[in-house]
């Protein structure tokens, strides 16, 4: 069994794209996260870092996309995991406000 994950180590990074900016505006957030977390360790890393209350997490793994290398050869990229973060509607996440 893994030692478990101090709770800042479990989100990777702030997924900005387009659904990720449109569910913003609905009080979620998306992030990747460490692949053994679960949806516990991410609302409790949620809460210590950005000090908001979450009322949900839905977590998804995402498959990895192949890709050439040198010609035939085909790799892929590394499988990673997914989770949308809903807050509670009198808090806010402020990552890229106001640029």
């Amino acid at each position: 069994m893994a030692k478990p994950a101090h709770p800042l180590e479990v989100l990777r990074r702030p997924l900005i794209t387009e659904k990720g900016t449109r569910l913003g505006g609905e009080n979620k957030h998306v992030f990747e996260v460490r692949r053994e977390s679960n949806k516990h360790q991410i609302k409790e890393a949620v809460e210590k870092a950005f000090d908001v209350r979450v009322l949900n997490v839905n977590v998804m793994n995402v498959k990895g996309k192949p890709r050439r290398s040198r010609g035939r050869r085909i790799l892929h990229r590394p499988d990673w995991k997914k989770a949308v973060v809903a807050l509670h509607p009198d808090d806010k996440i402020e990552l890229f406000e106001g640029l």
